[in-house]
C-alpha cells in the first residue's frame, strides 16, 4: 500500500458562492460521513486532527503574513493521508470527498520514498 495525500481546496473568498448556515451544516455531517467510512475501510493512514484555519504565510521574499494566501480565491480547508494500492484506487477514493459538492477540488499526491 502507497499513502496519498489529498488536499481539499475551495473558494472560501467569493461571498455568492458560499453556502448557508443550513447548507454548512448538512455539508459537515457529509464530511463525518465519508471520514468514518474511510476509518471503517481503514483507508486513513493517519488519524484525522484538527487544524487551525489561518496560520501564517511565509513569501519568496521572506516576509511573514497572516494566512490563508490572500493573493488567490482558492484555499486549502484541510487534507488527509490516505492507503491505496495507486493513483487511480487514490482518486476512487477522493471522489467521494464532500469539497466536490461545493465546487472544491482535491490535489492528489503520492508519498515517495
Amino acid at each position: 500500500m502507497n499513502e496519498f495525500l489529498l488536499v481539499f481546496r475551495r473558494d472560501y473568498k467569493t461571498k455568492e458562492i458560499q453556502p448557508s448556515p443550513e447548507q454548512l451544516q448538512a455539508h459537515l455531517s457529509r464530511w463525518r460521513e465519508w471520514f468514518n467510512d474511510l476509518k471503517s475501510r481503514d483507508v486513513l493512514a493517519r488519524p484525522l486532527q484538527p487544524w487551525e484555519s489561518m496560520g501564517k504565510v511565509l513569501k519568496h521574499d521572506k516576509s511573514v503574513t497572516d494566512g490563508p494566501y490572500a493573493e488567490i480565491k482558492e484555499s486549502i480547508g484541510g487534507f488527509v493521508i490516505i492507503k491505496a494500492g495507486s493513483y487511480d484506487e487514490a482518486v476512487e477514493i477522493a471522489k467521494g470527498a464532500p469539497i466536490l459538492e461545493l465546487g472544491g477540488s482535491v490535489e492528489i499526491r503520492m508519498a515517495q520514498g
